[in-house]
């Protein structure tokens, strides 16, 4: 049986206990895993005044994947974001989150098999930005005056959409690749090009032009407000999405509430040589050390890992447990029930026993 290593960030709130539900159930799949623990997030911060140490960049360097918990960014207090950093460090330059109708969710769709592609390193998340009120703002600000733009003054503060044609062709060349390798059907770029002609006009047409080496896939585009639209209507119709940063950041929460909430949605942050995988979710502080939370996100991340690793068997064999359990609806923690105050509900590390004892019962013929 194969063994790996993996980086392994806990991470803050209700991340080390969604953390260990999931190594439990990635254990149970009989594959061994040597977990490499780096702490990283608000109590890091805190107690060494960086909410992600070198130390653990490094670690991912070294086993190349990394299973991560929730972070919590402090807001307001100019600190960047641990998961932009870890992305713009490790150029993980993919940013993959599948959104699939599950049995048993409470939503008003069934038929959702939806896959967000985002680019991850640049849009307005380059951070390239200008406070208001610095020498920098001013000078700015005075440039794009002699260039005619009158109406701006410095009592502002300026964030700049960075689009790129190589980052475009990259992660167009990405969704494509992902659609032929996993028979899927049609790509969807994603945009705003009838206002930022030059920024989302350069994503637009660098998709266009890598979608004629792809003639066996579809390809069409929508504007995102438009998108945002027909997704409540018909996200059936949609099949592979791929968007800039910010739009991606949005749909992909957008598609997670129409199959039904964060707690059954993954992701993973794909690059050319190191990979991180992690729920879509928050830290939810408030739950934290209560056994409450909805483990699944997290698992359904560690099964997109093993498929990283080409482990689809183990994959698949996590990925039907969990979705037997919801179908169910017996050993599910309380979001998932019909009423949140539903006395039935189990906590976190009963919905792992649940899972693991499935995948077992499975594997014995039961």
């Amino acid at each position: 049986m194969a063994s790996y290593r993996v980086t392994v960030i806990p991470g803050d709130g209700t991340g080390p206990e969604i953390m260990q539900a999931a190594q439990r159930v990635l254990e149970a799949t009989g594959i061994g895993f040597e977990w490499v623990v780096q702490e990283a997030g608000q109590a890091v911060l805190e107690r060494e005044g960086v909410i992600l140490p070198e130390r653990v960049i490094e670690s991912i360097k070294d086993t190349k994947v990394c299973l991560k918990g929730p972070l919590t960014t402090p807001m307001l207090r100019g600190i960047r974001s641990a998961n932009v950093t870890l992305r713009k460090n490790l150029d993980l330059y993919a940013n993959i989150r599948p959104a699939h109708s599950y049995a048993g969710m409470r939503s008003r769709y069934s038929r959702v098999d939806l896959v967000i592609i985002r680019e991850n390193t640049e849009d307005l998340y380059s951070g390239i930005e200008f406070q208001r009120g610095s020498p920098e703002m001013a000078e700015l600000v005075q440039w794009l005056h002699e260039r005619g733009y009158q109406n701006l003054t410095t009592d502002a503060a300026i964030s700049m959409k960075y689009i790129s044609f190589e980052a475009s062709r990259r992660i167009a060349k990405f969704a494509f690749e992902y659609a032929t390798a996993n028979n899927r059907r049609k790509v969807t770029a994603v945009h705003k090009s009838n206002i930022m002609r030059f920024s989302d006009g350069l994503f637009l047409s660098t998709t266009a032009d890598v979608a004629k080496d792809y003639p066996n896939i579809q390809f069409d585009d929508r504007i995102v407000d438009s998108m945002c639209m027909q997704l409540t209507q018909r996200p059936e119709q949609y099949d592979v999405l791929v968007l800039p940063n910010l739009y991606g950041d949005i749909i992909s929460d957008l598609t997670a509430g129409i199959i039904g909430g964060l707690g059954v949605a993954p992701s993973a942050n794909i690059g050319e040589n190191y990979a991180v995988f992690e729920p879509v979710h928050g830290s939810a502080p408030r739950y934290t050390g209560q056994n409450k939370v909805n483990p699944m996100a997290m698992m359904f991340s560690g099964a997109l890992m093993l498929r990283h690793l080409g482990e689809y068997q183990a994959a698949i064999q996590i990925e039907r447990a969990i979705s037997e359990i919801i179908a169910e609806g017996k050993f599910v923690t309380y979001d998932l029930k019909p009423h949140q105050d539903d006395r039935t509900a189990v906590g976190t590390s009963e919905v792992a026993d649940a899972i693991i004892e499935r995948m077992r019962a499975v594997r014995a013929g039961k």
